[in-house]
């Protein structure tokens, strides 16, 4: 593949996420060949011919020394953000030929790194993903070694991501807990440990919670104004000399190494979701699903995750990312694949149909929709606000995807009050009059018709004779029926029908306008024998 330059970089990205502070010194036809993150600290690397390097954590006064070493790797220029973006850096770079390009100061680095990497397509470099969190193990040892305790790191929500596995190790019944559950056991005395921890600037030593716990010297893993995490070491009083900065030390290195791994996957999923959209929407080519993880010729069906009334929380923003790393989750323990992404509030959800579909219990079809009942219970406890499901047809063609997602779309249009899931083809005939309603909708020869004149006659007149023919047609003609759905006596619901008649010419003997009524009073009036449409 052909490097990207810095000009098409930026064209793809542009402002406000990429500001250009100066060109280099071949102008911004310059190649960009991968992205690096650059840890404060960290000795630069002495060849990176194309590289675009972020500055994670970068102080103002070191510019200068970053930009000659950067220079003299072969570097095609520095990404700063922040205060770091100052007339000195400009000045520094450009004394050294490189670009120097700025984020915002609320960007996070993952992210920059994250989207740079995907517009010069390439996924991030080596030690990245899996193998970053790899590393982490490698790391932990290494801080063990140095500090002379037990390690263990941890990411911003406490779970346990690695830890050190060095022989003769003193450790207590919190860490062994800890590592066998891959999540510190949360308490009230940990939490006011962790507000301490994160509140500092550096390195801390914290008390033993009891009497069968040892102390603990920590520190937060950050990257620039993010925190990513933190390194916990076990203090059993006898840590080695200068154990403070080199728990520094790795706490930098476990940022960048944090910053790759989470670049990686989020990297993934981005490309993963949009090979969705496109099948979504019908744009994508016969091999989308393959590369998706199906298996060649495997029907597939969509399934739509819609929240109600999210607009009304004061987080409807975060609700719905959320919503999706549920579906995710869930998606992927059954199936041990996913293809889940956010599009316009929804989420959906593409899952695969094995072997036959049989309409009785226990079919693939009844497994999927109990899916997505255990997804919508679950997400209504865990976000607090209601989640609504529609499954789409089995479809055995990429190309056919776009369908069944419309399917999934027009189930949720048509759900009742008291509906939360429902596949197409338990609702097709709503579905199909809602469709009839659209498509009338638009055509004027199809609109014409005494439907109207019946709707203004009621609203001039204050009768019901509108809802008293619906009644009638859906109850198939017969006047007792329609009655008691009327909730009125038969010789009433005759009155209105004669009246209809002959206020309004409509010809009830006539089948053929029977029907034509009864369509265009459902569909386009909205009418229904138990309620709107």
């Amino acid at each position: 593949m052909d490097a990207r330059t810095l000009e098409e970089l930026i064209g793809t990205l542009g402002e406000p996420l990429l500001r250009v502070l100066t060109a280099p010194a071949d102008g911004l036809a310059t190649p960009v060949s991968e992205i690096l993150l650059y840890g404060h600290g960290d000795p630069f690397p002495s060849s990176a011919p194309g590289a675009l390097v972020l500055t994670v954590g970068l102080p103002p006064g070191q510019v200068e020394p970053l930009a000659r070493d950067a220079a003299a790797a072969g570097v095609a220029g520095l990404v700063v953000r922040g205060e770091v973006s100052r007339p000195e850096t400009v000045a520094a770079a450009k004394a050294h030929g490189l670009a120097l390009l700025a984020v915002d100061e609320d960007a996070a680095w993952h992210h920059v790194h994250l989207l740079l990497a995907s517009a010069i397509g390439s996924r991030p470099g080596p030690g990245d993903g899996d193998a970053a969190f790899g590393d982490l193990f490698s790391l932990a040892n290494a801080v063990a070694a140095a500090v002379g305790g037990a390690t263990v790191i941890e990411d911003a929500r406490q779970r346990i991501l690695a830890y050190s596995t060095l022989p003769r190790q003193t450790v207590d019944e919190a860490r062994r807990q800890g590592i066998l559950g891959r999540q510190v056991p949360s308490s009230p005395e940990n939490s006011e440990q962790y507000r301490v921890m994160f509140a500092a600037p550096g390195p801390v030593r914290l008390a033993a919670l009891d009497g069968e716990e040892l102390p603990r010297l920590a520190v937060a893993i950050r990257a620039g104004g993010e925190t990513l995490g933190s390194v916990w070491v076990v203090d059993d009083g006898q840590l080695a000399p200068g154990s403070e900065e080199a728990l520094t030390r790795g706490a930098s290195t476990a940022a960048l190494l944090m910053l790759r791994a989470r670049a990686g996957e989020e990297l993934s999923r981005q490309l993963t979701g949009d090979l969705l959209r496109r099948l979504l929407d019908g744009s994508a080519d016969p091999g989308a699903a393959h590369r998706l993880g199906f298996a060649e010729g495997t029907p597939v069906r969509v399934v739509a995750f819609a929240l109600e009334g999210a607009e009304s929380t004061p987080d409807e923003e975060q609700t719905a990312p959320r919503l999706l790393d549920l579906v995710r989750l869930h998606c992927e323990a059954r199936y041990g694949r996913h293809a889940c992404v956010l599009v316009d509030g929804r989420v959906y959800a593409l899952l695969p149909v094995t072997g036959a579909e049989p309409s009785g219990s226990g079919g693939r079809k009844e497994r999927h929709r109990r899916l997505a009942e255990d997804i919508v219970r679950r997400a209504a406890q865990a976000l607090r606000i209601r989640v609504r499901a529609g499954l789409g047809e089995a479809v055995a063609e990429p190309a056919a995807v776009r369908g069944s997602r419309d399917d999934a779309d027009m189930v949720l249009r048509v759900l009742g009050p008291e509906e939360d899931v429902a596949v197409v083809t338990e609702v097709r005939a709503r579905v199909t009059l809602l469709r009839l309603r659209e498509l009338m909708a638009g055509q004027r020869a199809l609109t014409a018709g005494s439907w109207r004149e019946v709707l203004a006659y009621d609203a001039g007149h204050g009768t019901d004779y509108a809802r008293t023919l619906v009644c009638w047609l859906d109850a198939g003609c017969d006047v007792a029926r329609a009655a008691r759905l009327l909730a009125v006596h038969p010789n009433t619901c005759r009155y209105r029908l004669r009246q209809a008649q002959q206020h309004l010419g409509v010809d009830l003997d006539d089948p053929d306008e029977r029907l034509v009524l009864w369509l265009q009073l459902r569909t386009l009036g909205g009418l229904s024998g138990t309620g709107p449409f």
